[in-house]
């Protein structure tokens, strides 16, 4: 039994015509967020009118290879060059791996002085937390009457300076810098 919208399509129609817009999406990665919505609208509003003119699957099928019409879009919207990096989405990554050290850092040290305060519940001195390996160095965290006072140590490894790197390039996806500094760099060079 096939139900129908307002629109007089069926379920299994508008079914078939999401399917078909979110399979376009996932091609569509490299577009900004504003753009892929768009094209995901327009593209819906297309199949529908087309749908009830001449049937879903006929409207779906017009629509051709959906990796080929992604590729015209995303050369509609980069031109030559292609997709451009971002470095706001590489300072998000590195935000985030930033964010984690931290909260493993935040978390250790609690679980830490919340073991010695279960140990000793008035723990008075210097008591040595051995941090979190490869993120978190280790520290001596002073305790008074159970409390837990300054500490001193616990920085990040060399390693979480690394991976925030890595994470800078892999999410601004900066590698496709790399083709327009070798294409400007040969169009500025003298030939001779």
């Amino acid at each position: 039994m096939n139900r129908t919208n307002g629109s007089g399509l069926a379920l299994t129609d508008r079914l078939r015509i999401e399917r078909a817009v979110w399979n376009l999406n996932s091609h569509l990665g490299d577009l900004p967020i504003r753009s892929k919505r768009a094209k995901r609208y327009e593209t819906r509003a297309n199949l529908y009118a087309a749908a009830a003119d001449i049937g879903t699957a006929e409207a779906v099928r017009g629509l051709g290879d959906l990796r080929g019409l992604a590729a015209d879009y995303l050369a509609a919207e980069y031109g030559e060059r292609g997709p451009r990096p971002s470095c706001t989405l590489g300072a998000i990554w590195l935000i985030m791996v930033h964010v984690i050290a931290g909260l493993l850092a935040v978390g250790g040290k609690a679980a830490f002085t919340a073991g010695v305060r279960a140990a000793e519940p008035h723990a008075t001195g210097d008591f040595q937390w051995p941090g979190v390996r490869y993120v978190i160095n280790e520290a001596t965290i002073t305790f008074r009457d159970g409390a837990a006072g300054p500490t001193v140590g616990g920085s990040w490894t060399p390693l979480v300076y690394l991976l925030s790197v890595i994470a800078f390039v892999v999410g601004g996806q900066l590698w496709r810098l790399l083709p327009q500094w070798r294409s400007r760099y040969s169009q500025a060079a003298p030939q001779g």
